[in-house]
Formats: structure tokens, C-alpha cells, sequence
């Protein structure tokens, strides 16, 4: 299992993540690992992964695919993101059907956040990304204030009430870490190495 947190606000987006995650080994028994699923793309945009162990190695892929077309904004990451993470998940799946029996724990979710100088009014976006059982494999969809993998409605309607507000982002910062804590203490499934970043207009900043 994994935890994502984001959120969007006048002054940036703030991401957290757990790092636990469970994969099935070539005897068929159920293993846990530690992932990072935290992944900063460019000084103005950061994807989480959730799902699959496999979503740390191909956001890693499309980190080193930014870096090579040289993507900055949020927008043009994510143009280039859908298709480039639909192609690595289905290599990913040719993989797994020559050992071992699909399992809804290779499914993988994202969350792109960052910031776009091409649009002063709505200068913070946020898509999530998941995988379908039909081609193409990978669907997205523009993501409004907030949205949590898997979802936590009451947080959501929290953070979305703090944003309407116009709180500050550090106050927002404090709420998303506050709740992935309390999860970690209270659900084995959720577990260390806990991540958080933020991008602002100035930049991307892991904390």
C-alpha cells in the first residue's frame, strides 16, 4: 500500500508520501519494501508515485527523460509525461506476464504537481494519473485543490477549506505532515521513510 498526499494553493503545491511497498516475489510470497515516491523533475514540477514498486524506476525513466528534452513547466512535463509512463508501464506489464500472473498490486498511480510561467492567473497545477485495464494503459485527469491516494475525504475537505481561506503554505505544509504522521502510527500498511516537498513560484523544495 502507499499514501499521497497533495495539495494545491495560491502559493505553490505541497506533496507527501509514505515509503512502503509490497511486491510479490518469484516464489509467490508477498515482500516489503522501502521506496522513495517522491520525485523531483525539474526545479518546477515533482510527481509522486503510489501502487507498484515499479512506478520508483519509471518515474526515475522520466526524470532522466525531462532532463534530456529539457522540460521545465509544469504543463510540458505533463504533455510528455502521459504517453512516455504509459509506454514504460506496458513494457513494466510484458515483463510481468512472463513470470507470474498480473496482480491488482502492480497497478501504479501518479500525482504531477508544479508551476507554469506561461499562465499568471493559474500558475499551480495539479494532474493525477492511473492505469486501465484497456489501452492505452495510462489516463489522467487535471486534479482541482487536493487529492489523496488512497482518498481521504475528510483531509481533502480540510485542506480545500484552509485553501479558500487563503492560508498560508506553511500552515498547509503542517497539515499534510500532521496527517501522514497520524496515519503512520495507526496503520501498519503505511510506514517510513515519509516525504514532503513543495514548489512555489521560486522553486521546488524537498523538506
Amino acid at each position: 500500500m502507499s499514501q499521497l498526499i497533495a495539495c494545491k494553493s495560491r502559493d505553490g503545491v505541497v506533496f507527501g508520501a509514505d515509503g512502503k511497498a509490497v511486491d510479490v516475489d518469484a516464489n509467490g510470497n508477498l515482500i516489503e519494501l522501502r521506496v522513495d515516491r517522491l520525485h523531483q523533475l525539474s526545479d518546477h514540477a515533482c510527481i509522486l508515485n503510489g501502487g507498484s514498486v515499479a512506478g520508483e524506476s519509471m518515474c526515475q525513466a522520466l526524470k532522466h527523460f525531462v532532463d534530456q528534452e529539457n522540460l521545465r513547466n509544469v504543463d510540458d512535463i505533463y504533455s510528455a509525461a502521459l504517453p512516455f509512463l504509459a509506454t514504460e508501464y506496458e513494457r513494466f506489464m510484458r515483463r510481468k506476464c512472463e513470470i507470474q500472473p498480473i496482480d491488482p498490486i502492480h497497478q501504479v498511480t501518479f500525482i504531477l504537481g508544479g508551476y507554469t510561467e506561461f499562465d499568471p492567473e493559474k500558475p499551480f497545477r495539479m494532474y493525477l494519473l492511473w492505469t486501465k485495464r484497456k489501452l492505452p494503459l495510462l489516463d489522467s485527469d487535471e486534479v482541482g485543490i487536493c487529492f489523496s491516494v488512497p482518498r481521504i475525504i475528510k483531509l481533502e475537505h480540510s485542506l480545500h477549506q484552509l485553501v479558500k481561506q487563503g492560508a498560508e503554505l506553511d500552515r498547509i505544509i503542517s497539515v499534510v505532515r500532521h496527517e501522514l504522521e497520524r496515519l503512520a502510527e495507526m496503520n501498519e500498511e503505511i510506514s517510513d521513510p515519509l516525504s514532503y516537498a513543495y514548489i512555489s513560484q521560486e522553486g521546488f523544495k524537498r523538506l
